[in-house]
């Protein structure tokens, strides 16, 4: 039990200092725009990176996390080395100004001490033997595509920023809208049938009929009784979670646990998100409208429309920080309640834990990163309060959709490429490409860099007897 209270501890810490390491991702435009003060930017960000709490509440990111490296090779020893190198290499890049990721610092690390767990400990595994390669791979892909995404919506919104015509503006807002609508709502219909399959059993059936084939036919009958109640997920919007487990209960499954059922589908909902981007795109619309057709309009005033607009986008961008870094400490810790036999499943994560996550890395984020926030602010290129803007509103976006499909991305990379597509719009050479291709090899380096420091790790661990 002290091992785990040391696990969690450090956890924690770790979470306090992606707080503050990553504090630039959310701050620095707002700032280098003189917007808000520095120590009015890290207080506005750090309230919206705690009340991520109340927005994201599937924790779909946490639960990928968790799940990296297969079960049977994960042990407190484990987890612990990779904490110890996860904030052995954000401190250092902290120290030296490189916006690293800390999502990619915890991951590798996670990662790195697992397989010297299970290559020290056992003969002929190989690499997709001990983690989750899938996961893996889809987990770098990001590393390129999180910023690449974050840069065409930045310079869409920038583009949207510089259209002379008032109505063709928000026309295009109001096409976007709906097109996140779709994105989000296909994102919603997904989590739901798989949160309901989930809770019908048709997983752990398939499971034991791969290594039993005595279950087959247990599991053939519940995945035909699972088909049989997804249609019932439509009167989700009119009828509420219970509802509709209620009506699977009754029409389909009678042995069918409601309150479950009921938990389960309801995590799947992300409305007050996508209500939360609407609110965004109306507040844009609004604003434009006002300036443009009942006030008259001059550099002036839409300068300073401008800076208002870049409160709520800095909320958002925050917001979305919170959501989805948290989330990463989260999936570590129920990891190490797993291993050390507190619960059986992520699903029995108990309610402390994303409240304690979501504190810390607004308590972190609280402290301030000042040493990054020049290089995020200035040094990539310079940014308006027009393209903070635009720069925030496409990385909060991207943070949003990718939490959404459970992909644990880099706020860091994310908000950066956002920054690069803001300055690309203007000219190429607005970019300064050096200090780009500078950060992208920090980015490429950091997961395999901390899976060796968390296997220096893991061997002294062993060697003090841990």
């Amino acid at each position: 039990m002290s091992l785990l209270l040391v696990i969690i501890v450090l956890a924690l810490l770790f979470d306090y200092i992606n707080g503050f390491h990553d504090a630039a991702n959310s701050i620095a435009t707002v700032v280098s725009t003189k917007v808000l003060s520095p120590f009015q930017a890290v207080l506005w960000a750090a309230i919206w990176n705690s009340a991520a709490y109340f927005i994201f509440r599937d924790h779909a990111v946490a639960n990928t996390i968790s799940k990296v490296v297969h079960q049977e090779f994960i042990t407190l020893t484990v987890i612990l080395s990779g904490l110890i190198a996860a904030i052995i290499w954000n401190l250092l890049t902290w120290w030296y100004g490189i916006p690293s990721s800390s999502s990619h610092t915890l991951i590798g690390g996670f990662a790195g001490a697992a397989l010297t767990h299970a290559f020290t400990h056992y003969e002929g595994l190989g690499f997709a033997e001990v983690v989750e390669s899938t996961k893996i791979l889809v987990i770098v892909a990001f590393i390129f595509l999180a910023p690449v995404i974050g840069m065409v919506a930045s310079m869409f919104f920038s583009f949207v920023n510089m259209v002379e015509n008032t109505w063709f503006r928000v026309t295009l807002i109001l096409l976007v809208g709906v097109l996140t609508w779709s994105l989000f709502m296909n994102a919603q219909e997904g989590k739901m049938h798989r949160n309901l399959e989930a809770a019908m059993g048709v997983p752990a059936l398939h499971e034991k009929a791969m290594l039993d084939p005595a279950f087959m036919d247990d599991y053939l009958a519940a995945q035909e009784r699972f088909e049989e109640a997804a249609p019932y997920l439509s009167m989700y919007s009119h009828k509420g979670a219970r509802g509709v487990a209620q009506i699977i209960q009754k029409e389909v499954d009678p042995s069918l646990n409601v309150d479950k059922a009921a938990q389960a589908i309801s995590l799947g909902d992300n409305s007050m998100i996508r209500y939360g981007i609407m609110l965004l795109f109306a507040i844009f619309i609004t604003a434009y409208i006002y300036m443009e057709k009942m006030h008259t309009p001059s550099a002036f005033n839409m300068a300073r429309m401008f800076k208002r607009l870049q409160l709520s986008t800095s909320a958002a961008i925050s917001l979305g920080h919170g959501g989805n870094d948290a989330q990463k400490v989260m999936g570590i810790i129920a990891a190490a309640l797993i291993a050390n036999g507190n619960i059986q499943d992520f699903k029995e994560m108990p309610n402390w834990v994303p409240i304690a996550c979501y504190t810390m890395i607004g308590l972190g984020t609280l402290s301030g990163g000042w040493r990054i926030i020049k290089t995020m602010g200035s040094r990539i290129t310079k940014v308006t309060p027009i393209e903070g803007v635009s720069a925030e509103t496409g990385g909060a976006l991207t943070l949003y959709l990718t939490e959404q499909l459970g992909i644990p991305v880099s706020t860091t990379h994310t908000i950066t490429g956002a920054i690069m597509g803001v300055g690309a719009t203007k000219r190429l050479s607005a970019v300064r490409w050096g200090v780009t291709f500078r950060l992208l090899w920090a980015w490429i380096i950091t997961i395999p860099v901390s899976a060796a420091m968390a296997a220096l790790a893991y061997w002294g661990c062993m060697l003090m007897g841990l």
